[in-house]
């Protein structure tokens, strides 16, 4: 029992070492095909990587991920996203994540809202309630964080967004210097045609290396698009598909971690109905 927590206890720090992001798990199959490139994502998915692509939605829209970190059950990640747009009044939304077993666990709940402020020019909060649960009598936590995001379309097929996590560097414990990372996203996009599109980000950590992430769309066949990417530090490659049809997206990604192999990310998403104007 002893050896298999300290085993559980070694990956959940290499996971999140690998990832920048010990206690924001970003949830996208899609973007994780594309080696976590999210920041210009227009979807129900811009919950995870920038609120501010929510406000481009064009109806209801929910959806459910699932992450199997190195085929080990008690490593994956689960989340669900929804968001309603009014078209005059913006779009809010809620998603939730969890991650862990009964004997580490970590989730939150997350409210954002999001509007545009222009023909080319979007904008969204989200305010986040972190919770940790330690098993073996050591407690829970939690904090209140925030998250503010842009999007801007300057020219024709090109978006340019960015995104900070943790503006005011909330803390677990101060006595403890318990401090929840800040992270800084700048990414762009360019849709060079219908059925080939470029995605690029580059993120930082206050306290760690800046990480690029690079990957395409490309729709091989009608609705059915793969996809390839790359992140570094670590240095991971990925590649994916994603089926698109009357509304429904189908997302299935695999990422191969320089040490631990493969984990695999599984996500479906549903347009439910036209925006209320």
């Amino acid at each position: 029992m002893i050896r298999k927590i300290s085993i559980l206890v070694v990956l959940i720090l290499i996971v999140s070492s690998a990832t920048n992001a010990q206690y924001n798990r970003m949830f996208s199959a899609r973007a994780g095909a594309t080696g976590g490139a999210g920041v210009v994502l227009t979807d129900i998915w811009a919950s995870s990587y920038n609120q501010a692509g929510l406000a481009y939605l064009d109806g209801l829209s929910a959806g459910v991920y699932f992450s199997n970190a190195f085929n080990v059950a008690d490593m994956g990640t689960k989340a669900f996203a929804f968001a309603f747009p009014a078209e005059k009044y913006g779009t809010v939304g809620v998603n939730y994540t969890y991650f862990g077993n009964e004997l580490f666990n970590d989730s939150k709940l997350a409210l954002n809202y999001s509007k545009k402020l222009g023909k080319r020019i979007s904008a969204g909060v989200q305010i986040d309630y972190f919770m940790t649960v330690q098993g073996l009598d050591y407690g829970k936590r939690s904090v209140a964080v925030g998250e503010i995001g842009i999007l801007t379309n300057p020219a024709e097929n090109l978006y340019i967004g960015a995104h900070l996590f943790n503006p005011w560097r909330a803390t677990f414990s101060e006595a403890q210097n318990e401090y929840v990372f800040s992270l800084l996203k700048i990414g762009a996009g360019y849709n060079f045609s219908e059925k080939l599109i470029l995605r690029l980000d580059v993120e930082k950590d206050l306290d760690y290396s800046a990480v690029f992430r690079a990957g395409f769309d490309y729709m091989f066949v009608e609705n059915l698009f793969l996809r390839m990417g790359v992140s570094t530090n670590p240095t991971q490659f990925a590649f994916g598909l994603g089926y698109n049809f009357k509304g429904v997206s189908l997302d299935l990604t695999f990422t191969n971690h320089q040490v631990l192999g493969y984990y695999s990310q599984f996500g479906l998403s549903y347009l439910l109905t036209k925006a209320d104007k």
